[in-house]
């Protein structure tokens, strides 16, 4: 009896493992069940791309919007998470470039473009341009500009200073306000010309001044950052400049 005993017990440990299993597996089911949902209606949804692989992310809880130096970033408080990412809906809008050209809309109508320093021909399409004479990725974008003028695709830039980055911005800047030939000082210094001394003059400190204050109302805090068509570009960002230069081009074609 002792034998058959242990056998019972033997042959039910087992049973109580498998069934324990089985019931762990039911208990994470949903989970599967809701991760393979998910997937199925990524992949139906977005036809137009390849999906490799599919799991859970790190992000947690609610995620919330927010506009930090002309970029829309987002923040999932639950997992302390920032995300710098583009939204898209089902039918391919970038949900997040129509919520910063918003916000760069609102900027840009407060922007006093009387006080810009205008470079390059009238008839051009016409950019908005926040630069720092210091700033490497100026210089850089400073010569993209001049290679596109040499293509035969000009730009009006209206040119606001940022003088609170590197020291000798505010001086640089008010050297070239103060010039009499005030597009050539600025191409100087921005291939690199070190003129001593600087020139000064109660009108370009004063620009210069202005110059910051409208820095300060909208934001900018990173440089070059460019507003094209109310778009607002943050940075070097070559693709995005193409793609607005290509479609003036193909509006001015469509116009003749």
């Amino acid at each position: 009896m002792r034998i058959r005993k242990l056998g019972a017990t033997t042959l039910a440990l087992p049973l109580l493992v498998a069934a324990q299993g089985a019931a762990f597996a039911q208990a994470a089911d949903p989970l599967t069940a809701a991760a393979r949902d998910a997937e199925s209606e990524l992949r139906q949804t977005f036809v137009n791309l390849q999906f490799e692989d599919f799991g859970p992310a790190p992000v947690k809880g609610p995620i919330y919007q927010a506009t930090a130096g002309g970029r829309i970033i987002y923040y999932a408080p639950d997992s302390e998470h920032l995300l710098f990412a583009e939204i898209y809906d089902r039918n391919g809008q970038n949900l997040t470039a129509l919520a910063q050209n918003t916000a760069s809309a609102k900027k840009l109508a407060g922007i006093d473009t009387g006080m810009a320093l205008a470079i390059g021909p009238a008839g051009a399409p016409t950019v908005v341009e926040f630069t720092d004479p210091d700033c490497p990725y100026c210089r850089a974008l400073e010569r993209f500009w001049a290679a596109k003028a040499a293509e035969g695709k000009p730009v009006r830039r209206l040119i606001f200073f940022v003088s609170g980055i590197h020291a000798e911005a505010a001086a640089k800047a008010e050297h070239v306000l103060c010039s009499p030939d005030k597009e050539a000082a600025f191409k100087a210094i921005y291939a690199g010309a070190a003129p001593t001394p600087l020139r000064t003059c109660a009108e370009g400190k004063a620009r210069v001044e202005a110059h910051a204050g409208i820095v300060g109302k909208t934001g900018i805090t990173g440089t070059p950052t460019l507003i094209a068509d109310g778009q607002m570009i943050s940075g070097f960002r070559q693709a995005e400049i193409e793609a607005f230069l290509d479609g003036k081009k193909a509006l001015a074609n469509a116009g003749r």
